[in-house]
C-alpha cells in the first residue's frame, strides 16, 4: 500500500481533513516557508492528532540540539529534512529521519547513497533555485528508475489528483509527499485531500 502524507497542516481542521481524508502522517513546516508555523502550534495541533497517523516535522538547516527540543514538544514521530545537511548530522534522534534531495538531472543521484546508513527514506523533490522544497513543480520521474533502491522512496513535488496515477505508475514509490496539490487559494481543500488519496487507493487496488 501506498502511504500518503498531508503536508504544510498549519491548525487543527486542516490536519483532521487529512486524518478523515485517510492520510497517514500529517507534516508540519517548521522552517522558513510561507506555510511555517511555530513548534508552540504544531504542538497543539499535534494533540488532536489520533494514535497510528505519524505526526512529521519539516526541518532545514537547523542545529539539532533545537531540532530534538521541537521533536519532544510536539511529540513528533519522524523528522523530515531539506537542507543541506551532512550524513553525519542526521544521527542520534529518538525519531525516524527523512532526508529530502531536490532533483536537477541524473548528477543529482550520487549525493543520496551518502545518506544510506543514516536516514530511514529518501524523499525526492524538484529542484528550484534557492527553494529547499515545497516548489510545487513535478520533476523528471524517469530519473527514480536510475536509482537503486536502497531505502524507501517518498515522491513529492507537484502531485495533484490529475497527475497522481500516472506518478504512481512511473515511479511506484513507498509513500507520497503532497501541500499545494491538495490546496485552494492557499488552503488545505477537504474535496481535493479524499479525491488525492482516493485516487492513490485506486491504483493500489489494481497495480
Amino acid at each position: 500500500m501506498v502511504r500518503v502524507k498531508i503536508c504544510g497542516v498549519r491548525n487543527e481542521k486542516e490536519a483532521l481533513m487529512a486524518v478523515e481524508g485517510g492520510a497517514e502522517a500529517v507534516g508540519f513546516i517548521l522552517t522558513e516557508s510561507h506555510r511555517r508555523i511555530l513548534p508552540e502550534k504544531a504542538s497543539n495541533i499535534c494533540k488532536v492528532i489520533p494514535p497510528f497517523v505519524s505526526k512529521v516535522g519539516v526541518f532545514v538547516d537547523e542545529d539539532p540540539g533545537l531540532v530534538k527540543e521541537i521533536a519532544e514538544e510536539c511529540r513528533l514521530d519522524i523528522l523530515q529534512f531539506h537542507g543541506q545537511e551532512p550524513p553525519s548530522s542526521l544521527i542520534g534522534f529518538k525519531q525516524k529521519v527523512i532526508k529530502a534531495f531536490a532533483l536537477k538531472g541524473e548528477e543529482s543521484l550520487d549525493n543520496i547513497y551518502r545518506y544510506e546508513s543514516t536516514v530511514h527514506a529518501w524523499l525526492l523533490d524538484a529542484y528550484a533555485p534557492g527553494k529547499p522544497g515545497g516548489t510545487g513543480r513535478t520533476f523528471n520521474w524517469s530519473l527514480v528508475n536510475k536509482i537503486i533502491r536502497k531505502k524507501p522512496i517518498i515522491l513529492a513535488g507537484g502531485l495533484t489528483e490529475e497527475n497522481i496515477l500516472q506518478a504512481l505508475k512511473e515511479v511506484r514509490p513507498f509513500a507520497v509527499d503532497v501541500s499545494s496539490g491538495v490546496e485552494t487559494e492557499g488552503e488545505k481543500d477537504c474535496g481535493k485531500i479524499i479525491n488525492f488519496i482516493n485516487k492513490v487507493r485506486s491504483w493500489k487496488s489494481v497495480s
